[in-house]
């Protein structure tokens, strides 16, 4: 992991920093292309060529900013979707693992 993104993690609670971490194994499981982990503007950034996936940690939840998160809105209804598209999971809830194997495929694919 990149050294700035493990010090933005360590000033996270345990949960968010485990739910980040989940949700990270999810994004470089989902594409055989090698990805660029780096921060952009102090967010956390997985990137292959133009195309990306921001994870980013919050006090409760992570946000997830990925292009195709729109296309899946309807299998995500029981999570909410900000006005700027991201996806929010809250600590407690369940990852939905497969939704965001097929998201983190169509945006960095």
């Amino acid at each position: 992991m990149d050294k700035k993104i493990e010090e933005l993690l360590d000033k996270q609670t345990g949960k968010v920093a485990d739910l980040y971490d989940k949700t990270r194994q999810i994004v470089y499981e989902s594409t055989g292309e090698p990805l660029t982990e780096t921060l952009w503007a102090k967010l956390p950034s997985y990137c292959v060529g133009e195309n990306f996936v921001r994870l980013i940690p919050f006090k409760d939840h992570i946000n997830i900013e990925a292009a195709a998160i729109i296309h899946y809105k309807d299998e995500l209804s029981g999570y909410k979707i900000t006005p700027k598209g991201m996806l929010q999971i809250f600590v407690g809830q369940e990852i939905p693992a497969d939704i965001l194997n097929k998201i983190f495929k169509e945006t960095l694919g």
